[in-house]
């Protein structure tokens, strides 16, 4: 099995992310990375390799955007050059609760933000982890299902959200 990605933009993300074609390959070479040992991949494993690899590139981990004090949950995950990441592992319940982090983020730093990349597994790549290695991702969010949420809220988030899958070939 090796990793793959599958992608969505909305309201033109890929038009800004492209202006920053060596980001965008950066983010890619991050989540394609070959040594990831998918075997080990619990939800919460999987999301601490990611940062981990993520801050190795420059990325800000949990950056405050807000001037005043806020609840820490409303921190975006990383952050470089403009670009907000969220890693959506966790339960599916919380879709809804990611993608206003993006809008509210924004609004309120709105020179600060540009574009926002939301970074999920697919729903293959969570039942191959289960079928092979065990690991339980049951009710996690997925790619299908963050692709639905955001469009039928494409309207309500104004900034542009890039929506990135990490799928199993």
């Amino acid at each position: 099995m090796r990793l793959q990605l599958q992608k969505n933009s909305y309201r033109s993300a890929i038009d800004i992310l492209l202006s920053n074609s060596a980001l965008l390959e950066e983010i890619d070479q991050i989540l394609l990375n070959p040594d990831i040992d998918l075997s080990t991949l619990s939800r919460s494993h999987y999301n601490h390799i990611l940062r981990e690899s993520f801050r190795n590139y420059g990325w800000q981990n949990s950056p405050s955007l807000f001037h005043e004090p806020v609840n820490p949950f409303t921190n975006m995950e990383l952050m470089k050059e403009n670009i907000a990441l969220e890693i959506g592992f966790r339960h599916a319940s919380l879709i809804g609760h990611n993608l206003l982090k993006f809008q509210l983020s924004s609004s309120h730093n709105s020179d600060r933000i540009d574009v926002g990349i939301f970074v999920v597994t697919t729903h293959k790549f969570q039942k191959q982890l289960k079928k092979m290695y065990h690991h339980n991702w049951a009710g996690a969010m997925n790619f299908e299902k963050v692709d639905r949420y955001l469009r039928h809220f494409k309207t309500g988030i104004q900034l542009p959200i890039y929506l990135v899958g990490i799928d199993v070939a």
